[in-house]
Protein backbone atom coordinates (compact mmCIF):
# COMPACT_ATOMS: atom_id res chain seq x y z
CA UNK A 1 0.00 0.00 0.00
CA UNK A 2 0.97 3.45 -0.70
CA UNK A 3 1.11 5.18 3.01
CA UNK A 4 -1.69 4.71 5.73
CA UNK A 5 -4.60 5.76 3.36
CA UNK A 6 -4.12 2.13 2.12
CA UNK A 7 -4.82 2.28 -1.91
CA UNK A 8 -6.94 5.39 -1.68
CA UNK A 9 -4.39 7.44 -0.74
CA UNK A 10 -4.51 11.84 -1.50
CA UNK A 11 -4.01 11.40 -5.25
CA UNK A 12 -6.27 9.07 -5.99
CA UNK A 13 -8.85 11.10 -3.83
CA UNK A 14 -8.44 14.30 -4.95
CA UNK A 15 -10.14 12.42 -8.61
CA UNK A 16 -12.03 9.83 -7.42
CA UNK A 17 -15.54 11.36 -7.70
CA UNK A 18 -14.47 12.52 -11.31
CA UNK A 19 -12.81 9.13 -12.42
CA UNK A 20 -15.59 6.56 -10.87
CA UNK A 21 -18.06 9.00 -12.92
CA UNK A 22 -20.31 6.19 -14.00
CA UNK A 23 -21.56 5.16 -10.36
CA UNK A 24 -22.46 8.64 -10.03
CA UNK A 25 -25.22 8.61 -12.01
CA UNK A 26 -28.05 9.87 -10.72
CA UNK A 27 -30.51 6.48 -11.83
CA UNK A 28 -27.83 4.59 -10.25
CA UNK A 29 -27.74 6.52 -7.14
CA UNK A 30 -30.85 6.58 -6.41
CA UNK A 31 -31.75 2.82 -6.62
CA UNK A 32 -29.35 1.85 -4.20
CA UNK A 33 -30.59 4.76 -1.71
CA UNK A 34 -34.25 3.80 -2.17
CA UNK A 35 -32.96 0.13 -1.72
CA UNK A 36 -31.25 1.04 1.84
CA UNK A 37 -33.61 3.61 2.58
CA UNK A 38 -36.17 0.71 2.83
CA UNK A 39 -34.64 -2.11 4.48
CA UNK A 40 -33.42 0.84 7.47
CA UNK A 41 -36.14 2.00 8.36
CA UNK A 42 -36.31 4.03 11.34
CA UNK A 43 -33.00 2.67 11.97
CA UNK A 44 -29.54 3.25 12.10
CA UNK A 45 -27.36 2.35 8.96
CA UNK A 46 -23.14 1.03 8.87
CA UNK A 47 -21.25 1.76 5.63
CA UNK A 48 -17.71 0.11 5.32
CA UNK A 49 -15.86 1.95 2.98
CA UNK A 50 -17.86 5.33 3.40
CA UNK A 51 -15.03 7.08 1.20
CA UNK A 52 -16.25 10.21 -0.18
CA UNK A 53 -19.75 9.96 0.97
CA UNK A 54 -21.21 9.07 -2.73
CA UNK A 55 -24.28 6.78 -0.86
CA UNK A 56 -23.94 7.76 2.74
CA UNK A 57 -24.81 11.54 1.49
CA UNK A 58 -27.98 10.75 -0.10
CA UNK A 59 -29.20 8.13 2.38
CA UNK A 60 -28.80 10.91 5.33
CA UNK A 61 -30.52 13.30 3.15
CA UNK A 62 -33.28 10.80 3.31
CA UNK A 63 -33.56 10.48 6.89
CA UNK A 64 -31.08 7.62 7.72
CA UNK A 65 -28.59 8.46 10.14
CA UNK A 66 -25.62 6.83 8.91
CA UNK A 67 -22.28 6.24 10.18
CA UNK A 68 -19.40 5.59 8.02
CA UNK A 69 -15.89 3.09 8.27
CA UNK A 70 -13.13 4.03 6.23
CA UNK A 71 -8.76 3.14 6.23
CA UNK A 72 -8.33 6.48 3.80
CA UNK A 73 -8.66 9.99 5.64
CA UNK A 74 -8.04 11.55 2.01
CA UNK A 75 -11.06 9.86 0.88
CA UNK A 76 -12.99 11.27 4.01
CA UNK A 77 -11.56 14.60 4.06
CA UNK A 78 -13.22 15.04 0.67
CA UNK A 79 -16.66 13.55 2.61
CA UNK A 80 -16.35 16.03 5.38
CA UNK A 81 -15.73 18.83 2.71
CA UNK A 82 -19.86 18.32 0.68
CA UNK A 83 -22.59 19.75 2.31
CA UNK A 84 -23.71 17.47 4.78
CA UNK A 85 -20.41 15.63 5.40
CA UNK A 86 -20.10 16.98 9.01
CA UNK A 87 -23.45 15.44 9.94
CA UNK A 88 -21.73 11.48 9.14
CA UNK A 89 -20.17 10.09 11.90
CA UNK A 90 -16.69 8.08 10.77
CA UNK A 91 -14.65 5.86 12.15
CA UNK A 92 -11.06 5.55 11.02
CA UNK A 93 -9.89 2.16 10.44
CA UNK A 94 -9.90 -1.14 8.86
CA UNK A 95 -13.57 -2.17 8.11
CA UNK A 96 -13.22 -5.67 8.84
CA UNK A 97 -11.74 -5.44 11.97
CA UNK A 98 -12.46 -1.51 13.41
CA UNK A 99 -15.80 -1.16 16.04
CA UNK A 100 -18.46 1.33 16.45
CA UNK A 101 -20.19 2.07 18.96
CA UNK A 102 -23.85 1.19 19.19
CA UNK A 103 -25.84 -1.09 17.08
CA UNK A 104 -27.56 -0.88 13.29
CA UNK A 105 -30.27 -1.83 11.37
CA UNK A 106 -28.18 -2.35 8.24
CA UNK A 107 -24.76 -3.02 7.42
CA UNK A 108 -23.54 -2.09 3.58
CA UNK A 109 -20.51 -2.45 1.45
CA UNK A 110 -21.44 -1.26 -2.17
CA UNK A 111 -19.22 -0.73 -5.44
CA UNK A 112 -17.35 -4.36 -5.23
CA UNK A 113 -15.65 -2.73 -2.03
CA UNK A 114 -15.48 -6.29 -0.46
CA UNK A 115 -13.07 -7.00 -2.17
CA UNK A 116 -10.83 -4.47 -0.96
CA UNK A 117 -10.06 -7.00 1.31
CA UNK A 118 -7.31 -9.56 -0.10
CA UNK A 119 -7.71 -12.50 1.91
CA UNK A 120 -10.03 -14.87 2.33
CA UNK A 121 -9.95 -15.02 6.37
CA UNK A 122 -10.00 -10.55 5.71
CA UNK A 123 -13.37 -11.56 4.18
CA UNK A 124 -14.51 -13.75 7.05
CA UNK A 125 -13.60 -11.43 9.55
CA UNK A 126 -15.82 -8.43 7.81
CA UNK A 127 -18.50 -10.35 7.95
CA UNK A 128 -18.09 -11.63 12.12
CA UNK A 129 -17.39 -8.00 12.80
CA UNK A 130 -20.69 -6.53 11.08
CA UNK A 131 -23.12 -9.69 12.85
CA UNK A 132 -21.58 -8.00 15.95
CA UNK A 133 -22.73 -4.61 14.84
CA UNK A 134 -26.33 -5.56 13.19
CA UNK A 135 -29.56 -5.23 15.52
CA UNK A 136 -31.64 -8.36 15.84
CA UNK A 137 -33.54 -8.91 12.51
CA UNK A 138 -30.86 -6.33 11.24
CA UNK A 139 -29.37 -6.97 7.40
CA UNK A 140 -25.76 -7.07 5.61
CA UNK A 141 -26.05 -6.15 2.03
CA UNK A 142 -23.17 -6.03 -0.37
CA UNK A 143 -22.89 -5.06 -3.85
CA UNK A 144 -19.90 -6.88 -6.05
CA UNK A 145 -19.68 -8.32 -9.72
CA UNK A 146 -19.52 -11.87 -10.16
CA UNK A 147 -16.09 -12.87 -11.62
CA UNK A 148 -15.17 -12.19 -15.35
CA UNK A 149 -13.60 -15.90 -16.16
CA UNK A 150 -15.91 -16.86 -18.62
CA UNK A 151 -14.34 -13.96 -20.64
CA UNK A 152 -11.03 -15.35 -19.79
CA UNK A 153 -9.05 -18.20 -22.10
CA UNK A 154 -7.51 -21.10 -21.39
CA UNK A 155 -4.02 -19.58 -20.49
CA UNK A 156 -4.74 -16.16 -20.71
CA UNK A 157 -4.85 -13.18 -17.16
CA UNK A 158 -6.32 -10.17 -18.79
CA UNK A 159 -9.42 -9.30 -19.50
CA UNK A 160 -10.15 -5.20 -20.42
CA UNK A 161 -13.51 -4.03 -18.96
CA UNK A 162 -13.21 -0.37 -20.32
CA UNK A 163 -11.74 1.24 -23.04
CA UNK A 164 -12.11 5.12 -24.87
CA UNK A 165 -9.82 7.91 -25.28
CA UNK A 166 -8.80 8.55 -21.83
CA UNK A 167 -9.37 5.77 -20.11
CA UNK A 168 -8.41 1.61 -20.37
CA UNK A 169 -9.05 -0.61 -18.06
CA UNK A 170 -7.66 -4.21 -17.57
CA UNK A 171 -8.00 -6.86 -15.06
CA UNK A 172 -5.56 -8.99 -14.55
CA UNK A 173 -6.90 -12.79 -12.68
CA UNK A 174 -4.61 -14.97 -10.69
CA UNK A 175 -7.38 -18.22 -10.85
CA UNK A 176 -5.41 -20.21 -8.44
CA UNK A 177 -5.71 -17.79 -5.54
CA UNK A 178 -8.98 -16.00 -6.65
CA UNK A 179 -7.00 -12.98 -7.02
CA UNK A 180 -7.70 -9.76 -8.95
CA UNK A 181 -5.34 -6.72 -9.77
CA UNK A 182 -7.50 -3.78 -11.85
CA UNK A 183 -4.95 -2.13 -13.75
CA UNK A 184 -6.14 1.74 -15.04
CA UNK A 185 -4.34 3.65 -17.57
CA UNK A 186 -5.41 7.77 -17.65
CA UNK A 187 -4.61 10.44 -20.42
CA UNK A 188 -4.21 13.32 -18.00
CA UNK A 189 -2.72 16.58 -19.75
CA UNK A 190 -0.58 14.45 -22.57
CA UNK A 191 0.75 11.78 -19.82
CA UNK A 192 -0.47 8.34 -19.14
CA UNK A 193 -1.29 7.65 -15.62
CA UNK A 194 -1.12 4.23 -14.03
CA UNK A 195 -2.86 3.03 -10.98
CA UNK A 196 -3.37 -0.90 -10.08
CA UNK A 197 -5.35 -1.96 -6.75
CA UNK A 198 -5.64 -5.39 -5.91
CA UNK A 199 -8.34 -7.47 -4.86
CA UNK A 200 -9.60 -10.61 -4.00
CA UNK A 201 -12.71 -11.65 -6.14
CA UNK A 202 -15.40 -13.82 -4.35
CA UNK A 203 -18.16 -16.24 -5.02
CA UNK A 204 -21.93 -15.94 -4.41
CA UNK A 205 -21.96 -19.23 -2.21
CA UNK A 206 -18.79 -18.57 -0.44
CA UNK A 207 -20.21 -15.06 0.98
CA UNK A 208 -23.32 -17.34 1.72
CA UNK A 209 -20.74 -19.41 3.50
CA UNK A 210 -19.12 -16.56 5.17
CA UNK A 211 -22.95 -15.29 6.49
CA UNK A 212 -23.68 -18.54 8.04
CA UNK A 213 -20.02 -18.36 10.01
CA UNK A 214 -21.03 -15.40 11.34
CA UNK A 215 -24.70 -16.54 12.30
CA UNK A 216 -26.50 -14.93 9.51
CA UNK A 217 -28.90 -16.58 6.04
CA UNK A 218 -29.38 -15.34 3.03
CA UNK A 219 -32.95 -12.97 3.02
CA UNK A 220 -32.47 -11.89 -1.01
CA UNK A 221 -30.22 -11.66 -3.56
CA UNK A 222 -30.95 -9.77 -7.30
CA UNK A 223 -28.70 -8.68 -10.25
CA UNK A 224 -28.96 -5.24 -9.07
CA UNK A 225 -30.45 -2.70 -7.21
CA UNK A 226 -34.07 -2.01 -8.53
CA UNK A 227 -34.47 -5.86 -8.29
CA UNK A 228 -34.07 -7.55 -11.03
CA UNK A 229 -34.32 -11.28 -11.21
CA UNK A 230 -30.63 -13.04 -10.42
CA UNK A 231 -29.65 -15.26 -13.17
CA UNK A 232 -26.61 -17.37 -14.83
CA UNK A 233 -25.76 -14.65 -17.19
CA UNK A 234 -26.21 -11.97 -14.11
CA UNK A 235 -22.52 -9.68 -14.31
CA UNK A 236 -23.51 -8.51 -10.71
CA UNK A 237 -25.42 -9.30 -7.72
CA UNK A 238 -27.02 -7.42 -4.54
CA UNK A 239 -27.23 -9.73 -1.41
CA UNK A 240 -28.72 -9.07 1.43
CA UNK A 241 -28.03 -11.69 5.01
CA UNK A 242 -30.22 -11.45 8.00
CA UNK A 243 -29.05 -11.42 11.14
CA UNK A 244 -31.90 -13.56 13.37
Amino acid sequence: MHDEDGYFDEPVAATYDETSDSVFDPDVVGSTIDFLAELAGSGRALELGVGTGRIALPLAARGVEVHGIDLSRAMVNRLRAKPGGEGIGVTIGDFATAKVEGTFRIAYLVFNTIMNLTSQASQVACFWNVAEHLEPGGCFVIEVGIPDLQRLPPGERFVVFDGSETHWGIDEYDVANQGLVSHHFRIVDGTVEKFSTPFRYVWPAELDLMAELAGMHLRERWAGWRREPFTSDSRQHVSVWEKP
